[in-house]
């Protein structure tokens, strides 16, 4: 019940709330318990790739090789500090994550109405609640108008609980010391959600001191299962490792027994198995979606669950709603048509025509603000008000002194919203209502004559691409309510026609999404004209149209072959909308549902990829979402796909790179002691190359720039491995390509050098050609098949610097006479520098010539 009150709630004042803070602390749960270096280390150890150069570090140590164990040991450090620096930039980037998406709170200070992060609300402070927000903390209910409140996450029950308050209920300004003077009171608690109906609530616990905090470790957060891809590439890396370890062994068994030096021999086969095991893998898919999620937030997607990456690009049907999506959200009352049912025509007014209302329309506008909030959010309600202040301001119908005390709210049976109002002159009460114009129409009980030509104003009206709503108005007097809004005999006053325009970038968005091979499908509750006009301007796909009436009547498998032809689903309602994605699901498509409301959250839950509007989506939408759009707009969906579908194909380039770089780094380990040659690549060797590599496969190709026709290809297979059998094949013959290279150097080294070179020296040659080569697979592992035809490649900003580090390290290590001798190198004569250039630029050549003849499909977004 609303009624005036004398003095306004005035909550906490600032200082009031910063002394309580000081008191309570934060309003959160304890977190899980946080890393440290120690602890990360650990984690660390358990790298096989890690692990294998302590080991071979404190080896060479306890053998008396000083000089080789410190100097494996500092590449042990850096490789140490480069992983963390990793880890940091993906921790850094998650925390960014979770600071944007902290639930708000509504509150009340020192009289004014406010958001502020959940985390700061104290005991004392006046929490307002509405239909979709989750309860910030335990409070004492105020007040309450058909407040009710989803408890399941305490008690288990799944049906909402009514909350209702005496009249004695009051507010004060003075905080609550204790929470047990108020057993009586009607609660609130902390981790509920409103689903409907609004309340004004007094905290008096917060953070561990709620209910919920006192069930304490049970709600810490579980240790995440691994995603798909985690899965897939796991999977990948356990059959790598099992072929690392068996040839590992029998190149430590072969050399044992030839040469009787066994423990020369152990560390020969730990370099083969460094150089095998391709462990950047793990940091590649850690790193990949926590960045591409910051820069997701950065276009005004915010990813609440890093799983849905990897889905974005596979995404094929995307359905979306119209008001505020499409449009701006922003609505203006620009057609009425007035008059009684039995009219035989109705007076019309549009604003673009009539910049005044006469007294024919009055009495429809005074009954649609009637029958709105009296402090309007909504932007139709909003609207009503608007025009009713500028057209209604010095007439008798507007009546702000009247109080509000009862209201029928709107429901799937009936979509019509009714307010009883006691007005100042007599003891009757005058009833408005307003809703959709067949709800209408049927509380008017119109008959079917009266139906058709109202009907029929309803269609020129929707043929415009207005919002349709009607409006009625009745009297009632005593106290007895009928159950419904059917209880009243209301009376036809008319229609009101809204324009909402459309956002300026829907149709290039639209446009992206068809050539995308993505599905747009429009789903509303706005009448079906009106849905079908905003479907043409925003050029969705010619299809069918589909009411909410109509669904209903479909079975599940009926509906599934509908929804093949249908573009615009009309007077849907939210818990049609789930049945419209699993109808989708079934046939096959990967999903993204947008939605905003209570009702909502099934179906956003239930789809591949949920997302919630930001700006008008409620908690529960938000929560049940993988992704949140800041600015709810349609276009900033598409952002989010183009990104989704850039990070997974970064990934596969990543994934290949590494794949192809193993191949020759595990030749160079192994070929030369099977062919009774001293070993090339030692332990010290392999940590430096990690140096190398790391930075390339984690930093470069992440900020690899989209490719040119990342919209024009049809959405992946979503059951498609990340890193297929094209992708391991085009990797495995780039990779021999690279390994035949270095052994034309190794041969030239031995018999086609002017001077037979010795075996520091060759080392050296082959050491610089491999770090050249692997430059060279960066530049073509960027090169799509299409973009071998001459398209230019756009600017990776990162790749510069890892070109430049690559060429310094080879710098250093090749001409700094202490790290010559560390890693056994020799300097290179200008011929010897010659041939590297030489074998690096056919290594170049002839991996991005493999790319480029890659005849089946392109790699996939």
């Amino acid at each position: 019940m609303h009624t005036a009150q004398a003095k306004p709630p005035q909550g906490l004042t600032p200082q009031q709330a910063e002394r309580q803070m000081r008191i309570d602390g934060p309003n959160e749960l304890p977190a899980g318990v946080q890393r440290g270096l120690l602890w990360r280390a650990a984690d660390l150890l358990r790298e096989p790739m890690f692990a294998l150069l302590v080991l071979a570090a404190v080896l060479y140590i306890v053998l008396g090789d000083l000089l080789e164990g410190l100097t494996l040991t500092v590449f042990v450090v850096a490789v140490l500090a480069l992983t963390f620096y990793q880890e940091g930039r993906s921790e850094r980037a998650l925390a960014a994550l979770q600071a944007l998406s902290q639930p708000l709170a509504h509150v009340i200070r020192a009289g004014q109405p406010m958001q502020i992060p959940a985390r700061e609300l104290v005991q004392g402070d006046l929490m307002l609640l509405s239909e979709g927000d989750r309860v910030s903390a335990d409070g004492e209910l105020l007040s309450a108008d058909h407040l009710q409140i989803n408890e399941s996450l305490l008690t288990g029950e799944s049906l909402p609980v009514d909350k209702q308050t005496g009249d004695e209920a009051h507010v004060t300004r003075q905080p609550v010391q204790s929470s047990s003077a108020h057993k009586a009171c009607e609660q609130v608690f902390s981790g509920t959600f409103v689903v409907r109906g609004q309340g004004l609530a007094r905290v008096i616990a917060t953070g561990p001191r709620s209910q919920i905090g006192r069930i304490g470790a049970s709600l810490l957060p579980l240790q995440a299962s691994p995603t798909p891809l985690q899965a897939q590439t796991a999977k990948l890396v356990k059959v790598i490792a099992a072929i690392a370890v068996l040839l590992c062994l029998g190149l430590v068994l072969v050399l044992g027994w030839r040469d009787g030096q066994w423990m020369p021999a152990l560390l020969s086969g730990m370099a083969l198995a460094m150089a095998i095991v391709p462990e950047e893998y793990s940091v590649v898919l850690t790193v990949f979606p926590a960045l591409g999620a910051r820069r997701l937030a950065r276009e005004g997607v915010l990813t609440r669950r890093i799983t849905a990456i990897e889905t974005l690009g596979a995404v094929n049907v995307l359905c979306t709603d119209k008001t505020g999506t499409l449009t701006h959200n922003r609505m203006t009352v620009t057609a009425l048509a007035a008059g009684p049912s039995n009219a035989s025509e109705a007076a019309q007014w549009s604003a673009t025509e009539q910049p005044w209302l006469t007294e024919t329309f009055h009495p429809l506008l005074e009954h649609a603000i009637l029958a709105s909030a009296p402090l309007p959010f909504d932007p139709m309600e909003t609207a009503f008000h608007a025009l009713g202040q500028s057209q209604l301001a010095h007439t008798e119908h507007l009546h702000r002194h009247w109080t509000l005390v009862k209201t029928y709210a709107l429901s799937p049976a009936l979509k019509a919203m009714s307010h009883v109002w006691q007005t100042d002159d007599g003891p009757d009460r005058v009833v408005s209502v307003k809703g959709a114009p067949e709800a209408v129409m049927d509380l008017c009980h119109l008959t079917v004559p009266q139906r058709a030509h109202w009907s029929s104003e309803v269609e020129r009206m929707a043929a415009q691409g207005l919002r349709v709503l009607a409006v009625a108005k009745s009297r009632f007097s005593g106290d007895n309510w009928p159950d419904s809004a059917h209880g009243f005999d209301f009376q036809w006053l008319g229609l009101l026609g809204l324009t909402d325009p459309l956002r300026a970038e829907i149709p290039q968005a639209v446009a992206d999404c068809h050539s995308a091979g993505i599905r747009v499908i429009l789903i509303t509750g706005d009448y079906p004209a009106t849905a079908r006009v905003i479907a043409q301007q925003a050029g969705l796909a010619p299809g069918d149209t589909l009411t909410g009436d109509e669904l209903d009547r479909l079975s599940d498998q009926a509906l599934s072959q509908t929804m093949q032809t249908v573009s615009v689903c009309a007077r849907i309602t939210p818990q049609q909308k789930l049945r419209i994605v699993q109808a989708l699901q079934a046939q096959g498509h990967v999903v993204a549902m947008t939605g905003d409301g209570v009702n909502d959250a099934p179906a956003l839950r239930a789809a591949h990829v949920g997302i919630a509007m930001g700006e008008r989506g409620t908690d529960v939408a938000r929560e049940a979402a993988a992704i949140v759009l800041m600015d709810d707009n349609f276009a900033s969906i598409v952002q989010g796909i183009r990104m989704g579908r850039r990070i997974y194909s970064n990934l596969q380039k990543s994934m290949r790179y590494i794949f192809a770089i193993h191949i020759p780094i595990a030749g160079m380990a192994m070929l030369p002691l099977l062919l009774g040659s001293p070993a090339l690549l030692l332990p010290v060797h392999l940590a430096l190359l990690e140096l190398v590599i790391d930075p390339a496969c984690a930093i470069a190709f992440e900020n690899e720039p989209p490719d040119h026709d990342v919209m024009q290809r049809p959405p992946r297979d979503v059951l498609a491995p990340l890193f297929g059998q094209a992708d391991m094949l085009l990797a495995l013959a780039q990779g021999l390509c690279i390994l035949t290279v270095l052994g034309l150097g190794y041969f030239w080294a031995h018999d086609g050098a002017h001077e037979r070179m010795d075996e520091a020296s060759t080392r050296a040659l082959l050491f610089a050609t491999l770090v050249v080569a692997n430059a060279g697979l960066i530049l073509s592992t960027r090169v799509r098949a299409k973009n071998t035809r001459g398209e230019p490649l756009q600017h990776n900003r990162a790749l510069p610097w890892i070109l430049g580090l690559d060429l310094g390290v080879l710098i250093v290590v090749l001409q700094v006479p202490w790290a010559m001798e560390a890693l056994h190198f020799a300097t290179l004569s200008p011929a010897a520098w010659a041939m590297v250039m030489a074998l690096g630029t056919l290594s170049w050549l002839t991996t991005t010539a493999l790319q480029g003849l890659r005849r089946a499909h392109p790699a996939t977004a």
